[in-house]
């Protein structure tokens, strides 16, 4: 059975947060917010919350898994999309 988005994004949380840059992360939270699974508050919390970018990485990967399968998909193909190293360093390609 292939692993849930959602149990994905767990398993890759600690290096994401290490490895992502803050204009990859600023571009994430807008393909995000575009799509729906953030609401304009959510984006600013995560942005005005969490001053530093690891903190902002951790946040926005917590928020999203929680919101299920979907937008945990969604998320890993924005990454895909935005920075495939990254994408493939984490060990995301399915």
């Amino acid at each position: 059975m292939a692993e849930s988005a959602s149990s994905l994004l767990v398993r890759v949380r600690s290096k994401f947060v290490e490895k992502t840059s803050k204009p990859l992360l600023d571009q994430l939270l807008d393909d995000i917010l575009e799509d729906g699974i953030l609401n304009d508050g959510e984006r600013e919390s995560i942005v005005e919350e969490n001053k530093n970018r690891a903190d902002k990485a951790r946040c926005l990967i917590d928020t999203v898994r929680k919101k299920g399968d979907l937008a945990s998909n969604k998320l890993i193909s924005h990454l895909q999309r935005r920075d495939p190293l990254l994408f493939a360093e984490l060990g995301l390609i399915v």
